[in-house]
């Protein structure tokens, strides 16, 4: 069977879940391809009419607002010894030097890590349980979560979704030529988003203080 004639014959319901599963545990602390996984639904459903962008995105939104939350709690109750654990089982994504990188986006940025996080795969699997290891006020981390997964998540939808559409006519005369194409430029767009996110996030330096005047002698 043609790899297109095998993808089509998934149930939409199975594509739904596993985005929703991957991005969470994604969200959650494991290193996963969640991007990877979103952006290839995003453009099977840009083909496949079965499969709805709107319930897509929202899968997606879920999961990555899920698992963060999840993260977030096993951050907080787990602590240091928590992050010390990870860098064993993980060390590739967990080492120290990445812990000592996001820590530093933390304290630079507060909130708006998690937030512009979503948009860098290293803060991506970071933000939920450093958020909670730190002991970010929870309302803080709730509505840079919720923000940040939906922009994430419904913006990859809908941007790739689209790409797709528009390459449909080269898909249908250039089965193989046009997938490559619609997928560098589905991978181009979520690249020149992260390069944004992180100039927006560059641009959000912590204010230092004002020097307090020297009163003149008298």
């Amino acid at each position: 069977m043609h790899v297109q004639e095998w993808l089509e014959a998934v149930p939409a319901v199975a594509i739904y879940a596993l985005v929703g599963v991957v991005i969470g545990l994604e969200s959650l602390g494991i290193p996963l391809p969640g991007e990877i996984i979103l952006v290839s639904s995003a453009l099977l459903a840009s083909q496949h009419g079965e499969i709805d962008p709107v319930v897509l995105g929202t899968c997606a939104t879920a999961g990555a607002v899920i698992g963060d939350s999840i993260g977030y709690a096993i951050g907080r109750k787990g602590g240091r010894p928590l992050l010390a654990w990870l860098g064993k089982k993980f060390p590739r994504h967990f080492s120290e030097a990445h812990i000592a990188t996001a820590e530093r986006s933390f304290e630079k940025w507060g909130m708006w890590a998690v937030f512009f996080g979503r948009f860098i795969a290293l803060l991506r699997i970071f933000a939920g349980p450093l958020a909670g290891v730190l002991r970010m006020p929870y309302w803080k981390f709730f509505v840079a979560n919720v923000l940040g997964g939906i922009l994430w998540a419904g913006g990859t939808t809908a941007v790739i979704y689209y790409v797709g559409v528009v390459a449909e006519s080269w898909l249908k005369r250039f089965s193989w030529l046009g997938l490559v194409l619609a997928v560098l430029i589905g991978v181009t767009s979520m690249l020149v988003l992260k390069r944004r996110a992180k100039k927006a996030a560059a641009g959000r330096p912590a204010a230092d203080p004002e020097p307090e005047p020297v009163p003149a002698a008298e």
